[in-house]
This record gives C-alpha cells, structure tokens and sequence, in this order.
C-alpha cells in the first residue's frame, strides 16, 4: 500500500528573525504525517511546488549544489600536489539551460541573483561548493553569500574538505579541513548535523559526505522526526533509490571496497571491505519511513532526477557549475484539496 499520493506536472540569522527562522529544539503542537494527510508535488522542468496540508504559510527556497570553486592563490602553493586534478575539472562549462560557455564563478553570481529577484526564503548548499578546500575560493564565495542577504544552510561535499592524495582517513580529513576552513559556512551550527524551522518547516542538514552516517547523526534525524513539523532533508550524497548506481550511495547494497571504482583516482581512503555500517543502513529506512517527510533534497551526480521511494521524493539537482539550481516551492493546501485527496481507510 502506497504512503502517499501525488500529482507529477509536466514530468545570517538575522535576516531570517523576520522569516519566522529559528534553532529547531523544540516539538510541535501540530505533529505532520502525510500518511493520512498526503501532500502533493507538481514539478516543472527546475521548479517544484509542494501543496501541504497543515501549513499557514509559503516558504520558497533555491536549492543550489556542485558549484566547484577552485579559485586559489598563494595560500594555496603548498597544498598544489593535492589540489592540481580538481583545479583543473571545472574552469568552464556550459550552462544547463542555454548551452553556452559559463564557470563556476559566474553561475554562482547568476544563482545568486535570481534568488534575490525570486524573493526567496533560504537559499540550501547542500556541498561541492569547492572542488578543493581554498581559501580564496571559500572567502570568495562567503563574501558573496553575506552580501546577497538571503539565509544560507550549509552542509559539506565529498570534495569540499578533501586534498587528493592527502593522508588520513575520510572522516578524518573530513574534521580537520572543517575546522581549518570550512567553519565559518556554518554560522555557528554543528557541521554534522543541523536543523533550522522557515516558516514552518524543518530544514534538516545531515553531513553524508564520505557516504556513511555516524550514531549521532542517525539519534539527530530521529528527533527530528519525532518533533513533528513538515520536514525537508538536506544531504550531499544521494540515497540508494532501486535501480539506481553507486552515486546514490549511502545506502546502496553495493557499496563496498570491491565495487570502488574511483578511489585510486581521487587519492582517497577506499570503501569498507564490508560495505555500509549498520547505523548507515539504519538511517537509510528510518529517511523513508518518515511520516512527515516532505523529500530529500541532494546533488551529487551532476544531473537532475527525481526518485519516489515508499512515497517520499528525492530531488537532485542539476550542478551550479553549470548554472544549475531548483526552485521548491512549499504552499498551504487549499482546504478543499486537502479534503478531496485525504487518506481513505
């Protein structure tokens, strides 16, 4: 039996105190669960508009991933042997919609301003901002992200700490190259795991970068859950969807140091002979069970897509290096249709 139904169409804290935008420690009076109450989702080439049951008020966010800055400079000299490959990957592209030459630097000012013409709530990186962790790349784009005035969640990529080739563990480097440079995206939030009410929603950020979800990162979603508001989970790495390959890995049957095809590209730590940890797996079911779970909202695989598991969508974006970005578009259900499309039992 499906959880839900839906319809397919066509295929700075401050600045947030006027949005309603706070810390989220406490539970709802209101306790969503779109099992009984389906919302619907209509998706229109890089739009999506979410009609949910419940709410009293619109929240619009840009959903922006795989920029890949890679501006450096003498800061960077001594980092080059491990920088060089990831320098070189994205100088140009080409734009997702018009095809014509772009970079990095001028989609992200591009996304930028459409967010501030669109008027939107919050803007949701959700990693690969950098293809390598510069300094003048992340200054670069932290001054930019300041100036827009639009509130701005974090949360790392799989090449945002990483220097090819560097030694240490992924969840190691991961912590260092967080700490060192990384920090000041965060805004004074647990980098690992964050979550943050706009307008009546739960934007909720779980750090999956190297694939895997540690104990406490699992117990975080969970009372998020248990809280009760329309959520939206924000995470990099996009999971495991049936039929689907390895670039949807966290929690992918396959994952495994067998099937590591690119580890000695990157100069990385490789997969764990034994695939997934429990507590990966885990929070793969627990994401899919969730009653009020508006979607997964990843990047990743540098294309959009859009998989429905047990009822809940996941979302991936097409890459900001190429001027990519979705715009989400969560609205009140008319009272009518939230009559009309209510779980019958």
């Amino acid at each position: 039996m499906k959880r839900r139904h839906f319809f397919q169409k066509a295929g700075a804290l401050s600045a947030g105190i006027a949005l309603g935008l706070r810390q989220n420690s406490q539970a709802s009076e209101y306790a969503a669960n779109f099992n009984e109450q389906p919302f619907t989702v209509g998706i229109n080439d890089y739009k999506v508009d979410y009609y949910v049951p419940g709410l009293d008020q619109s929240l619009s966010i840009l959903h922006v991933t795989d920029t890949h800055l890679w501006r450096d400079d003498e800061r960077g000299q001594p980092y080059r042997q491990f920088s060089k490959r990831m320098a070189a990957a994205y100088n140009e592209t080409r734009h997702f919609l018009t095809g014509k030459p772009t970079n990095p630097e001028e989609a992200f000012e591009a996304t930028l301003l459409a967010a501030k013409e669109a008027q939107v709530d919050a803007i949701t990186l959700t990693g690969d901002l950098f293809s390598f962790p510069s300094e003048a790349a992340i200054e670069w784009a932290l001054e930019r992200l300041e100036a827009v005035g639009i509130p701005y969640f974090y949360s790392s990529g799989n090449h945002d700490w990483h220097y090819e080739g560097m030694e240490g563990s992924l969840h190691d480097l991961r912590e260092t190259w967080i700490q060192k440079r990384l920090l000041p995206l965060y805004q004074g939030r647990n980098p690992l795991m964050y979550a943050v009410e706009v307008k009546g929603v739960n934007l909720v950020n779980i750090d999956n970068s190297y694939y895997e979800i540690l104990p406490e990162q699992l117990a975080f979603f969970q009372e998020q859950v248990r809280k009760g508001l329309p959520m939206a989970l924000m995470m990099h790495i996009p999971l495991y969807a049936p039929g689907r390959t390895l670039g949807y890995g966290c929690g992918h049957p396959q994952f495994n140091a067998a099937n590591d095809r690119n580890y000695e590209l990157e100069r990385r730590q490789r997969w764990p002979e034994a695939g997934h940890s429990e507590t990966t797996m885990a929070f793969h079911q627990a994401v899919f069970e969730a009653p009020n779970l508006l979607g997964v909202f990843a990047g990743h695989i540098h294309r959009q897509t859009v998989d429905w598991v047990n009822g809940v969508p996941q979302f991936l974006t097409q890459p900001n290096a190429a001027g990519g970005y979705l715009e989400v578009n969560i609205l009140p259900m008319d009272p009518a249709d939230q009559t009309k499309f209510a779980r019958t039992v």
